[in-house]
């Protein structure tokens, strides 16, 4: 089935204004030119000669520039149209100025509006001029429908000029939109990454610092305790497997953006998990306690993590820097608020060698736990108590989402 090659030449023809505007100058001499002839035929008047043709010509050819010079356009269209009229030969009488029409809309629609109104208030101030001139022999109703039919013309120039601006504002705006829509994507991935990277250093920090401790308390019990150093390589296979799913779960969601494929999730650990938690560092040899204060309420994913990470993390710093000392976690649920401390009974902070535990609350691991705090609209604070040891301090919201 064959396709119409109109549709074609109109869109090729649109395509290029200055082809397209060229065409319309010369359609709009040809229709002055018919219409100089039939009006010459009915009133009985010699046929156009030459000046009428040139004048005609230059009324309507500079159409074919007036986009890009709307203005210069308008004001030789305007001259030629007054000395049209102002030529005394009978056979130049025009009916209708239609190259003045659409130069004066183009004009409003091209050039600022200060321009084309202090233009176009000229050119009705000249109509009325050469209306009003006994020396024109004028009809002032021809003139009249003249002014309103350029006054028509830069009205819809106006308007158009004023949907364009209002079109590519909103286009700019839509861009903009876009843009940011992209900003927050990449800021909200990147953010994401952050947190898996916490995460791991979390899950790695923990799990490690429990292997090492049991590692080496393995000789030492090989040689007097034979069941007591079994349980220590078995404690230290079961750390490492769940270091391995835990850090497999986390790597998944990255892998997922450049395979495609949804990630196999565990559950995320959270405060029921804290037992659990104690237990493995009591067998890595430190007297953890846990205490749970108060009624259980249910919580959002979000906070149950962070209190899971928070007391994980406080954990690895006192197997790290205070060694085999009491560590007491305490869980309390208030009516308002999640609160959770955590203390060892390491040496005080004038007996801490250089290099230490961080008590001035700058080291990665204490970052870490007060940004998942903030995140929640809670506060954590961490140092050394007056009589030795450290303490962990964290408050979340019962209310934050997650």
């Amino acid at each position: 089935m064959q396709t119409s090659p109109l549709p074609s030449l109109v869109a090729w023809i649109r395509a290029r204004p200055l082809i397209a505007d060229a065409l319309l100058g010369v359609l709009l001499a040809v229709v002055s030119l018919i219409a100089l002839v039939f009006q010459s035929r009915s009133e009985h008047l010699p046929a156009p000669g030459p000046l009428a043709v040139a004048f005609v010509l230059l009324i309507n050819l500079p159409l074919a520039w007036r986009r890009a010079y709307p203005l210069g356009v308008n004001v030789a269209i305007g001259a030629a149209a007054a000395a049209y009229g102002a030529t005394a030969l009978p056979d130049l009488v025009t009916p209708v100025p239609l190259a003045g029409v659409v130069a004066i809309y183009s004009m409003a629609a091209w050039c600022g509006r200060r321009v084309s109104m202090i233009v176009g208030v000229f050119t009705a101030i000249s109509v009325v001029v050469i209306a009003v001139v006994p020396a024109t022999d004028s009809d002032f109703l021809d003139f009249s429908f003249a002014t309103l039919l350029l006054g028509g013309a830069w009205v819809l120039g106006d308007s158009a000029r004023v949907r364009r601006l209002h079109t590519a504002g909103l286009e700019a705006r839509a861009a903009w939109l876009a843009r940011e829509r992209d900003f927050e994507a990449r800021r909200a991935v990147t953010a994401e990454r952050a947190r898996i990277a916490r995460e791991l250093h979390d899950v790695v920090a923990h799990h490690v610092s429990m292997m090492v401790i049991q590692a080496e308390a393995g000789p030492v019990a090989a040689e007097h305790d034979v069941p007591g150093a079994v349980r220590a390589f078995d404690t230290i296979a079961g750390t490492g497997r769940q270091a391995l799913v835990e850090m497999r779960r986390l790597l998944s969601v990255l892998r997922k953006e450049t395979d495609g494929h949804e990630p196999s999730l565990v559950p995320q650990p959270g405060v029921a998990q804290l037992p659990g938690l104690v237990e493995r560092v009591r067998q890595a040899g430190l007297a953890a306690t846990l205490d749970v204060e108060g009624e259980p309420v249910p919580l959002s994913a979000g906070v149950e993590l962070s209190a899971y990470r928070i007391v994980q993390e406080a954990l690895t710093n006192a197997v790290k820097h205070a060694g085999k000392v009491p560590v007491r976690v305490h869980v309390r649920y208030g009516g308002q608020d999640l609160r959770i401390e955590v203390r060892d009974d390491g040496p005080a902070s004038g007996a801490m060698p250089t290099g230490g535990r961080p008590h001035g609350g700058n080291g990665h691991g204490l970052i870490g736990m007060r940004e998942r705090a903030h995140l929640f609209g809670g506060e954590l604070t961490a140092g050394p108590d007056p009589d030795g040891g450290f303490t962990v301090r964290a408050r979340l919201p019962l209310g934050s989402t997650g």
